[in-house]
């Protein structure tokens, strides 16, 4: 008795329940709730990875199935219902709109971040080392992120003084997000022009204001849809960044980026030790060490810029 006692005081300690725990073999289904768009081939997916990853673990009839938002905060909430309609055991997101729509639908069903910005700040988790809920996971550091890519565009184009920035109105992260971007302009010396906008659809009339208040680079939210943000700021020949490396996928110049491998890594522990019986509540939020700089050559020969030879050797990346 007395070494049950201890193995079960161990147990308790990593957040685990032997009685719940289940054979690998049996079938598991896994929800993945994105808030961007389904992965173009050859593109980075959190779905993918997450799913690869806990096969490797031994999860051989593992049931994964996707949702995506294609950028429409909007359209999260009834996605979540879905998802949880089709009774997944674990609820995985990407992106703190994904992730409140999904603890917004339910309190019961665990669900792990992949990535989302300040967990804290956003009301996902009471704290990184209790969480407290339903919701766990890693947390990317978005805010650090986002200052990081004001640095770099104005290194690329050292006489910066305006910077447009365009935020996501429907976005619970956009605060802190906000406040991380005032700081950094503050100590650069720079003005922002900051537009709230929901969709692309209100791209444009951001960008004409934009024009007349002479703004000279751009830097886009990872939770707005960002290929027609990168379309319009080539198109009016404007550097453009964030802190997502969709971004330059879709032909944003540049992007200071969580490194998406680490964190669907970390992820997929996190499902596996759920699935094994640990409950969201004891385990604490991680923080990704590993990020990835890119720039999109492309772009930059369209925009007539030169990528100092400085900022090419710090590249992780370089998509031509």
């Amino acid at each position: 008795m007395k070494r049950r006692s201890v193995l079960l005081s161990s147990l308790a300690l990593a957040g685990l329940h032997p009685a719940r725990a289940q054979p690998l073999d049996k079938p598991r289904r896994i929800a993945f709730l994105m808030a961007g768009s389904t992965p173009r081939p050859g593109q980075f997916s959190t779905v993918d990875a997450v799913s690869s990853g806990l096969r490797e673990r031994g999860y051989s009839a593992l049931q994964p199935h996707a949702w995506y938002a294609d950028g429409r905060i909007e359209a999260l909430p009834a996605l979540a219902q879905q998802a949880l309609a089709w009774q997944p055991e674990v609820l995985v997101t990407n992106l703190t709109p994904a992730a409140r729509a999904a603890q917004q639908a339910t309190r019961s069903v665990p669900i792990v971040m992949a990535g989302s910005g300040d967990p804290v700040a956003t009301g996902l988790v009471q704290s990184l080392a209790r969480p407290g809920g339903n919701v766990t996971g890693v947390a990317a550091l978005g805010p650090e992120l986002a200052a990081k890519s004001v640095e770099l565009l104005h290194e690329l184009r050292p006489g910066l003084q305006r910077l447009g920035v365009l935020a996501n109105a429907a976005d619970s992260f956009t605060p802190p997000l906000l406040q991380a971007l005032t700081q950094a302009a503050t100590l650069l010396q720079l003005q922002l022009a900051v537009e709230h906008v929901r969709e692309p659809s209100q791209y444009a009339a951001a960008f004409a204001r934009w024009r007349s208040e002479q703004v000279e680079a751009v830097f886009v939210q990872p939770s707005l849809p960002g290929r027609a943000a990168a379309e319009l700021a080539l198109r009016h020949g404007l550097p453009s960044g964030s802190f997502v490396r969709g971004f330059v996928e879709q032909g944003g110049l540049l992007a200071y980026a969580n490194d998406l491998a680490e964190i669907a890594r970390l992820a997929v522990d996190y499902v596996d030790r759920i699935l094994r019986g640990a409950t969201p509540a004891a385990l604490p939020v991680q923080q990704n060490t590993r990020f990835d700089l890119m720039f999109n050559l492309r772009t930059s020969r369209a925009l007539g810029l030169q990528l100092p030879g400085t900022l090419l050797q710090r590249a992780t990346e370089v998509i031509e």
